[in-house]
């Protein structure tokens, strides 16, 4: 299994909705290398949701539902998009500004590569911010 984390703008799709709805098409994705990464996602891998411009923080997990297949949304069809279902909500949220504080997480490609829509995270990266979000 690997370790994902998508953000989205809380005014679009914020987590609440995806928790009401049940699942999600994680869709409108136009960034090549957030593109690969999508492609690269597997059935059962989990993925941190981020809410990018507001707040600002990891707010909770998801589990990716269906691989890869075409994004509606792309009218010239060179995107995909992913499914994915809420886990559970973190019992407390993750920050940027702790993520670039704590030395196990400074290194992120949340942090390195800050306009990334869908980026992986590492093994060690994942279990730091359940410990830090004491939802382990």
């Amino acid at each position: 299994m690997a370790y994902w984390l998508m953000k989205s703008e809380p005014d679009a799709f914020p987590w609440q909705k995806l928790l009401k709805d049940g699942h999600a098409h994680w869709n409108g994705v136009r960034n090549y290398q957030a593109a690969n990464n999508l492609k690269a996602m597997k059935k059962g891998d989990k993925a941190f949701f981020y809410h990018s411009n507001e707040g600002l923080e990891i707010v909770g997990i998801m589990e990716v539902t269906k691989e890869s297949h075409p994004d509606p949304t792309d009218e010239k069809g060179r995107f995909v998009m992913v499914d994915v279902r809420p886990v559970k909500a973190l019992k407390k949220t993750i920050t940027l500004k702790d993520i670039k504080a704590d030395t196990v997480l400074k290194h992120m490609a949340l942090v390195k590569q800050s306009r990334l829509s869908v980026s992986p995270v590492t093994d060690t990266e994942w279990k730091r911010i359940l410990e830090l979000s004491k939802s382990v």
